[in-house]
């Protein structure tokens, strides 16, 4: 890889990987505490199964799991590594932030970490920061990306409204440099705070600390109003998308292949039609794993590449909604495989 200092070029993705709780839920399995059937959750959400953290698993390990992968994929050391950015709401700790943990246990000595808190959207909000970044200051040879989720740590699993989706997961992305032609073409957001309280973990903030009162599940457990989330993905997930696909002087038509976040699959076919598109282009899997909230979009893009879905010179969409609501969409040129070592 290219470690010069001179102005690069393009900023590519070089590296994926993702890692998995080990037990999984099944539909069956869930309903025995719920007063819903397994063909309900299927019809509602497409969700057959959910993966869920032991009680001894970390954030930290998840994420490190899935790092090394992405780091193994791109041929690089994580002493090559410069900065390292954790999109998560569930670190092992409130702080120090999770992509420290990820430092020392990499071994990533020179990287500048921080954690980005953008729920859903967050990696899709990670690489863009970390790429503006990259542009910005040649020096900066790689960068790594991480979304991690323990989102059963805080789901009451007697609650439909939650307990249907949420599972565990992480996803790993490393950048690395490249011709100007590829890797990331765009990126584009937006916000619409006017049903912020609508998915919302109260417990543990400063408004509700853990400290001086009593544990209330109403408090310290993940709410979510489905409805509200579905109206919000619907009206702007796909403008967002057009967004940035005009950034690039490209249209939805033009994309070859789209990655979402992860949320709902009856939400995901939803999307799909609106951008003119057909599932085969694009892969879900949160049939078989469920939510992993800022994991999702790392982990199906991991899965995704490593399927050999992804064709040399593709146009790649990354698309999610996080709670807030918070929007993020970016366009990418997949890298040709002689590329993934610029000269």
């Amino acid at each position: 890889m290219n470690t010069s200092t001179s102005t690069p070029g393009g900023v590519a993705i070089i590296g994926v990987g993702h890692h998995l709780a080990d037990h999984v839920e099944s539909n069956e399995e869930l309903c025995r505490g719920l007063d819903v059937s397994p063909e309900w959750i299927v019809e509602k959400t497409g969700i057959v199964r959910r993966h869920l953290a032991a009680p001894g698993d970390t954030a930290s390990a998840f994420a490190g799991q899935a790092a090394r992968r992405a780091l193994a994929m791109a041929g690089i050391d994580a002493s090559e590594v410069d900065i390292i950015i954790a999109c998560t709401f569930s670190g092992d700790y409130l702080f120090p932030p999770l992509s420290a943990k990820l430092h020392q246990d990499l071994g990533a000595k020179g990287a500048q970490v921080y954690d980005l808190q953008a729920n859903c959207s967050g990696v899709v909000s990670g690489l863009t920061a970390a790429s503006d970044r990259m542009f910005r200051d040649p020096s900066v040879r790689h960068a790594l990306v991480v979304g991690v989720e323990l989102c059963s740590r805080y789901v009451d699993r007697g609650d439909v409204n939650t307990a249907i989706y949420l599972s565990d997961g992480a996803g790993a992305v490393v950048l690395g440099r490249c011709d100007a032609a590829h890797g990331i073409l765009s990126s584009a957001f937006f916000t619409d705070s006017s049903n912020y309280e609508s998915v919302r973990l109260r417990g543990g903030g400063s408004s509700f600390p853990s400290l001086g009162r009593e544990r209330d599940p109403s408090v310290d457990a993940m709410e979510m109003n489905g409805l509200a989330t579905w109206k919000q993905a619907i009206t702007h997930l796909p403008t967002v998308i057009r967004s940035a696909c005009d950034k690039a002087g490209k249209s939805p038509r033009d994309v070859d292949f789209f990655v979402f976040h992860q949320a709902n699959l009856r939400l995901i076919e939803y999307i799909v039609r609106k951008m003119g598109a057909g599932l085969e282009r694009t892969y879900t899997n949160v049939q078989e794993i469920g939510n992993t909230g800022s994991a999702s979009i790392a982990i199906a893009l991991s899965e995704a590449v490593h399927k050999g879905l992804l064709k040399p010179n593709d146009l790649l969409v990354l698309a999610g909604v996080g709670a807030g609501f918070n929007f993020a969409a970016s366009l990418w040129r997949w890298l040709p495989r002689h590329l993934e070592t610029a000269s």
